[in-house]
C-alpha cells in the first residue's frame, strides 16, 4: 500500500482526534489515551541499529526479537541508523506495521559534522566566533538531516579542567561563561527556528552532569564536587542550552557525590525538570541504566530500571531494561503510571515538534541527500571556521607568515601528509583519508620549493573502524635520516606533529601529555640541523610543550580541523589568513599541575609576595610554576594590539542598573588583524570565596594597521551574580574589579562598587 494512503486511513481510523487545530500538548494527550502500557514503555526504549534494514528480515535470535518490537510499536527511537534508504526502511516498519503507527526518532552522534567534518568542538571554541559555531552546527545538521537523521547527541557542554580526559575535544573547554555561549549557539544551529524543517534536527546537551570533572581525568570515573562548583561552573552551560530551547538532555556515566547521574533525582527532577522547567526528555547515555548495577547502586537490572525512572530518565539507550522491567515494576507498585506517562508525553512532544507525525519520511529525500552531502556551501563553511580556530602560540622574529617566493621549505612529520588524523575522533559517518593534508594545502602555493619527509611513523596500523585502538609506534625510527638530510638543505622547516585522530575522544584518557611516540626526539634532531622552524600541532587536547616553547621559533596550534584542515593551515602559514584564535583551555607545564584552570581561587596563602615571602608556606609546587605554559584566552596575531587604560562610566552601580567599561584598542603592527577583546570581573570579598577573575564578556574587532577603536562592555547585576552558600543566585553589594585584555593573565584593572 502507498504510504500516503496508509497515513490517511490511519488518521481516520485511529488518530481522528489528532488534528491540525490542536496544540502539540493536546495531540500528545489524545495519542497517549489510545496507547497500551506496553506501547507507552516502548516509546521509552531505544535500540542501536541491529541489522541492514534494506536486507532480509531477521529470522531468529536477538535481532528477530528487536524486529518484533519495532513491528509492535515497542521501540521509540533508533540510533546509528543512517542514510535515506536505511532510515526509510526501518521507519516503514514502525509506522506501517505497528498498531498506532508512531514514528521513530533517529539519533546519531553528530559531534562535529556528518560526512563533511568540521573542526572538533574544542577547536571551534578557540575561534570565539559564535556566529561561525552556530553555522557549523546548522550545516552539520543539514547534511545529517538529508541522510535521515533527526536527532543529534550534541552539543557536549561539559566543562573540564583536566587535559588528561580524552573527551575535552568534544566540548568548549574550561570556562562556564564561554561554554554557555557556545552551548546556546550550537543548540540554535542544530535546531534552527523551525524544528519541523527537513534541514534541522533536535539537539541533546550532554552529559548531565559533571562528567568533565571525572577524577584524575580518567573516563567514566567518579566525581565528587560541592554545590558551589556544581552550580557556578558545571551547570551554567546546561541552563544556557535549556534557555535556548533544547529538546533533549543526555545524562552521564559518572556518579556525582555518590549518586550515579542516571538515577539522580536532584539533578534530573529537582533542577532540570523542576527549577529550570525543562519540557523535553532525558535520554540515558549508552547502557548507563544497566551500569547502575556496576556502580554498586542497584542490585540488579530490575532495580536499575526502577531507580533510573524515579531519578528522571525518560528513555533507555541500549540497556533493554525499561522494555523488560518497567511493566513488572508498575504491577508491583514500585513505579507509577504517572511517571511513565510523563516520560512518554515528553518523547511524543518532540516527535510532534519534529513534524514526524505529519510525515514520518520527512528526512528521507534521496535527491536532497545527493545534492547537499559535501556541498560547496558546507565545504566553504568548514574552511572558514577551520582558519578561525587556529591559535598562534609563538612567532619569534616574525618567522611567520612564510615568504611566498624563493624559499626552500622542508615539510616533516608523521602528520604532514596524514589525511585521516585531521578528521579527529567522533566522525562516524566520514571516510578515512578524506581530509586535505598539510602537504596538499602547501602544494597549492607554487612560489616556493617544497620537499617532504615523514620522518617517523606515528602509528603502526590504521584503525579500520570507529572503536579501533591506535597502536603508537615505539620501535621503528626508519625515516629519521631522510628527514634530517632534508632539513639540512632547506631554508625553513615546517614540522607537523601531535596526536593521531583517535588518541583523544571517549575512552582516550592519557597520563602523559607529551608528543606521542618518537615525535619529540624527531623534533629535537631536526632542530639540531635547522633551527629555522615552525611547529604545527594537530591534537585534540592541550599538550605539554615546554621544550618546543623554549626552543622552536614559531608554534601554531591547529587541533584536528576536519575536512579542510590542510587548506586552512596552509592559508594561515602563508598569511592569507591572519590567525585570531584564542585558547579555550589552559596548556599545562606538567601533568602534575592538573586540573589547571585560570578561574581558580586565591586560597588563604596565594603567593610569596605577602607575609609568607621568603618561605615555602604558600600554595605552590616545589618543582614547577603555578602558571600555565599558555593561558586561557591566549593567542597571538601577525600584528600587535595596544590597549589603553580602562574607563568606567561610573565608579558606583546601583542595583538593577548598569555601568559601561571601555578600552581603546590600537593595531600597532603592519598588517590588518582581528583581536578578541576579553572582559574579566572579580568579586574580591564575598560570602563565599570567589575566583581570582572570571570571563564575563568578549568582542572581536578587526583593525587595519594603525587603526584604533573603542570597545565597550555593559556590566549589569546579572554579570555579578553567583550561587552562594545559601543556595541562591545573588549579586552581593561591594567592590568589584574589572579587567579588559588580550587573555586571562591581564593585570590592569579598575574598580567600582555595587551599592546596596
Amino acid at each position: 500500500m502507498d504510504h500516503k494512503i496508509f497515513f490517511t486511513l490511519l488518521s481516520l481510523l485511529i488518530n481522528f482526534s489528532i488534528n491540525a487545530q490542536q496544540t502539540v500538548d493536546e495531540k500528545v494527550k489524545a495519542l497517549l489515551s489510545k496507547m497500551t502500557i506496553q506501547e507507552k514503555i516502548g516509546q521509552m526504549n531505544q535500540y542501536n541499529g541491529f541489522w541492514n534494514f534494506t536486507g532480509p528480515t531477521p529470522d531468529g535470535g536477538d535481532q528477530k526479537v528487536k524486529y518484533n518490537h519495532l513491528a509492535n510499536g515497542l521501540v521509540g527511537s533508533m540510533l546509528n541508523v543512517r542514510g535515506v534508504e536505511e532510515v526509510k526502511a526501518v521507519q516503514k516498519i514502525a509506522v506501517e506495521e505497528s498498531r498506532l503507527g508512531i514514528p521513530l526518532i533517529f539519533g546519531f552522534d553528530l559531534i562535529h559534522g556528518y560526512k563533511t567534518v568540521f573542526p572538533i568542538p574544542l577547536a571551534e571554541t578557540a575561534s570565539w566566533d559564535l556566529e561561525a559555531i552556530q553555522r557549523s552546527a546548522a550545516l552539520s545538521a543539514k547534511e545529517a538531516a538529508v541522510a535521515g537523521i533527526n536527532w543529534t547527541f550534541a552539543p557536549m557542554v561539559d566543562i573540564t579542567r583536566d587535559a588528561r580526559w580524552g573527551r575535552v575535544m568534544e566540548g568548549a573547554g574550561e570556562d562556564p561563561y564561554l561554554g554557555s555561549l557556545v552551548a546556546a549557539a550550537r543548540v540554535h544551529g542544530f535546531q534552527g527556528k523551525d524544528l519541523a524543517s527537513p534541514y534541522t534536527i533536535a539537539a541533546s546537551a550532554k552529559h548531565f552532569a559533571a562528567y568533565g570533572f571525572a577524577e584524575s581525568g580518567r573516563d567514566y570515573n567518579t566525581v565528587d564536587i560541592g554545590l558551589n562548583t556544581l552550580h557556578n561552573v558545571v551547570l551554567p552551560p546546561f541552563k544556557a542550552a535549556v534557555d535556548a530551547g533544547i529538546k533533549t538532555i543526555m545524562n552521564s556515566f559518572n556518579d556525582l557525590n555518590g549518586i550515579p547521574a542516571t538515577a539522580d533525582s536532584y539533578l534530573q527532577r529537582d533542577v532540570l525538570k523542576g527549577v529550570w522547567n525543562f519540557d523535553g526528555f532525558i535520554v540515558s547515555d549508552w547502557g548507563s541504566i544497566r551500569e547502575l548495577v556496576d556502580h554498586g547502586y542497584a542490585k540488579d537490572r530490575k532495580q536499575a530500571g526502577e531507580m533510573a525512572l524515579l531519578g528522571g530518565s525518560d528513555m533507555d539507550m541500549e540497556s533493554s531494561i525499561y522494555i523488560n522491567e518497567l511493566e513488572p515494576l508498575l504491577r508491583e507498585g514500585k513505579i507509577s503510571l504517572d511517571q511513565i506517562d510523563d516520560a512518554v508525553k515528553r518523547i511524543l512532544k518532540v516527535k510532534f515538534e519534529l513534524g514526524l507525525f505529519e510525515n514520518p519520511y520527512l528526512y528521507c529525500d534521496k535527491v536532497s541527500e545527493k545534492q547537499i552531502t559535501g556541498s560547496e556551501e558546507i565545504v566553504q563553511a568548514t574552511l572558514d571556521i577551520a582558519k578561525k580556530s587556529i591559535v598562534l602560540l609563538k612567532n619569534e622574529n616574525n618567522i611567520l607568515p612564510l615568504k611566498k617566493q624563493a624559499q626552500k621549505i622542508g615539510l616533516i612529520g608523521p602528520l604532514a601528509s596524514d589525511k585521516t588524523s585531521p578528521l579527529g575522533n567522533w566522525r562516524i559517518a566520514a571516510d578515512n583519508n578524506t581530509a586535505i593534508s598539510v602537504l596538499e594545502g602547501l602544494q597549492k602555493f607554487k612560489g616556493n620549493e617544497l620537499s617532504h619527509a615523514q620522518g617517523v611513523k606515528l602509528i603502526n596500523k590504521l584503525p579500520e573502524g570507529f572503536h579501533e585502538e591506535v597502536e603508537i609506534n615505539t620501535t621503528d625510527k626508519t625515516g629519521f635520516e631522510e628527514a634530517i638530510s632534508l632539513a639540512k638543505n632547506v631554508d625553513i622547516v615546517v614540522m607537523v606533529l601531535g596526536e593521531y585522530g583517535f588518541q583523544s575522544g571517549e575512552g582516550r584518557s592519557r597520563t602523559k601529555l607529551n608528543l606521542p611516540g618518537f615525535q619529540q626526539e624527531l623534533l629535537e634532531k631536526i632542530y639540531e640541523v635547522n633551527s629555522n622552524m615552525v611547529l604545527v600541532l594537530m591534537n585534540g587536547r592541550p599538550l605539554i610543550l615546554n621544550w618546543a616553547s623554549e626552543n622552536v621559533p614559531a608554534i601554531l596550534e591547529a587541533w584536528h580541523l576536519g575536512t579542510q584542515s590542510g587548506n586552512a593551515i596552509a592559508q594561515v602559514l602563508y598569511g592569507e589568513y591572519n590567525p585570531s584564535g584564542k585558547l579555550p583551555m589552559s596548556f599545562p607545564r606538567s601533568v602534575g599541575q592538573l586540573p589547571l584552570y585560570y578561574n581558580h581561587k586565591s586560597t588563604g596563602r596565594p603567593g610569596a609576595d605577602g607575609e609568607d615571602a621568603g618561605s615555602v608556606f604558600w600554595s605552590h609546587y616545589g618543582d614547577e610554576k603555578n602558571s600555565p605554559l599558555y593561558a586561557f584566552g591566549y593567542g597571538l596575531s601577525y600584528t600587535k594590539f595596544e590597549y589603553s587604560t580602562i574607563k568606567l562610566s561610573s565608579s558606583e552601580m546601583k542595583k538593577n542598573s548598569s555601568i559601561t567599561a571601555s578600552v581603546k584598542i590600537k593595531n600597532i603592527g603592519k598588517v590588518k588583524g582581528k583581536e578578541i577583546v576579553q572582559l574579566y570581573l572579580q568579586d574580591p570579598y564575598a560570602s563565599t570565596t570567589r575566583p581570582i577573575k572570571e570571563l564575563k564578556g568578549f568582542k572581536t574587532i578587526e583593525l587595519n594597521a594603525g587603526e584604533a577603536k573603542t570597545v565597550s562592555f555593559k556590566i549589569d547585576e546579572d554579570l555579578l551574580k553567583f550561587y552562594n552558600a545559601h543556595q541562591k543566585w545573588i549579586a552581593e553589594p561591594g567592590i568589584f574589579n574589572v579587567f579588559i585584555g588580550t587573555n586571562s593573565l591581564v593585570k590592569d584593572k579598575k574598580s567600582f562598587e555595587l551599592l546596596r
